[in-house]
């Protein structure tokens, strides 16, 4: 085995985090309401939002579904938002069962703000954006916590993640 984290486990450390700031939130209501202006949402909730609504949506590209309108998308409770992660984790299940050549096979993004000569780039690479996506946005709420005395009792970082295969 490489030394490299294979998209399996990536997928394993989304869904624990996940887990851990829903447990977190559940815990911590009133932390949803906080305001929190990253990437243009306006509070905590909205911000969750975003994150999962991006694992769906990228999930949903890479299985060549029909990507899920944002007008389309609750925007609460925080159960109809982690549903949206579940979806996106059970749609990634599926896709990691593919073989391992087709995950350097090349994916056309459709996003607009990518430039034309960059859309083009190994479905690996997609699925690695996707999955590290809300790793980035939890380490930026895990900055709100300490300094707004949020009981902190979950560990939802990488190091809290599963043991080492093998």
């Amino acid at each position: 085995m490489g030394v490299g984290i294979a998209l399996e486990e990536l997928l394993a450390l989304n869904e624990q985090s996940a887990r851990c700031w829903k447990a977190h939130l559940d815990a911590n209501p009133a932390l949803l309401d906080l305001p929190f202006d990253v990437g243009g949402t306006t509070d905590v909730l909205n911000f969750i939002r975003h994150v999962w609504v991006a694992e769906l949506r990228w999930s949903q590209r890479l299985a060549g579904l029909p990507v899920a309108a944002p007008e389309k998308i609750p925007a609460g409770p925080l159960d109809a938002l982690f549903a949206l992660h579940v979806q996106a984790a059970h749609i990634f299940r599926d896709l990691l069962a593919a073989p391992e050549d087709t995950w350097n096979e090349l994916f056309v993004i459709d996003i607009d703000f990518v430039p034309e000569e960059e859309r083009a780039v190994p479905r690996r690479n997609v699925a690695a954006h996707a999955l590290l996506h809300s790793q980035r946005h939890w380490a930026q709420l895990a900055t709100l916590i300490p300094t707004n005395d949020f009981p902190w009792q979950y560990r939802c970082d990488l190091l809290a993640g599963r043991r080492a295969p093998g």
